[in-house]
């Protein structure tokens, strides 16, 4: 259990929703954090399966017509970095959001604080995993699975393969607000196709399978089960109270969807439009 845990934290196990309301809830729960004193730890899943740029990622990137005929939802991210497909079935994501100045000043160790209950679910599901002892050089940018592995955010399996350890999570930061904000994407199993398909690349699926693991090929176990071991460990983490959403965050989270992480200014060109442009 952190320190944090004597502020009051709520965990949401939250329905699957689309890919820009996922990111709008983020923005919602850091005014929750700072003008409520609640803060939250939740899971979640993608329905339908989406995109998610880095900030600064090229729109160029993506193979559009792919995701068209897929079915595939793009949107894009406040945190840096490479797209990440996140599959309906095959990506578990968690979110951590508190307050600036109850958190470590320093990124790394704000990584390290925040991926505690990360790792922590990984070990209970049986998967031997932690923060990458070795860099590894990228092999297609654009994809967050497939740039080059940091030691500082990124999370391997197996822990003791070292230079050869493939990567299971990824785990990025921003501030808003004064509010911290923690995302990350966990490979529940491997779509290395769909990964792949997105982006107008033409790597390989063995590729993507060398760099890349899951945490049903290292544990076997099913998703659900999965899910309910990460959402427990963020809980015992903070010692967060069961939570959902408030009706006033839903709405809002609607509005900015639409406004930002839903519309083709941001997602293409990181313009936010104002409520009088929609």
């Amino acid at each position: 259990m952190t320190a944090l845990a004597d502020r009051e934290w709520r965990l949401i196990r939250d329905e699957p929703r689309d890919g820009a309301t996922q990111m709008a809830l983020e923005e919602i729960a850091a005014e929750t954090a700072l003008e409520d004193g609640l803060r939250t730890v939740r899971v979640y899943s993608w329905e339908p399966s989406t995109l998610s740029l880095g900030y600064r990622q090229d729109a160029e990137t993506v193979d559009w017509e792919f995701c068209e005929r897929a079915g595939i939802d793009v949107t894009r991210r406040q945190t840096g970095g490479g797209g990440i497909y996140q599959d309906r079935h095959a990506d578990i994501s968690y979110t951590i959001v508190a307050p600036a100045d109850e958190v470590p000043g320093n990124l790394m160790d704000c990584y390290e604080l925040f991926c505690e209950p990360v790792l922590e679910g990984l070990q209970r599901m049986g998967v031997d995993a932690d923060f990458a002892a070795a860099e590894q050089e990228s092999i297609y940018y654009p994809s967050c699975y497939l740039r080059d592995i940091n030691p500082a955010h990124d999370v391997v399996a197996p822990s003791s393969a070292d230079e050869t350890a493939q990567k299971i999570s990824g785990n990025a930061q921003y501030r808003q607000r004064d509010v911290v904000i923690q995302h990350g994407s966990i490979s529940y199993d491997a779509e290395p196709d769909r990964h792949l398909g997105v982006f107008e690349t033409d790597v390989g699926a063995g590729t993507f399978t060398d760099r890349v693991t899951s945490i049903r090929e290292q544990a076997g176990i099913d998703r659900e089960e999965a899910l309910e071991t990460l959402a427990t460990a963020l809980g015992e983490w903070c010692d967060a109270d069961e939570g959902t959403w408030r009706e006033a965050e839903l709405e809002a989270a609607a509005d900015l969807a639409e406004r930002k992480f839903g519309a083709d200014a941001w997602i293409r060109n990181r313009e936010v439009l104002e409520a009088s442009e929609q």
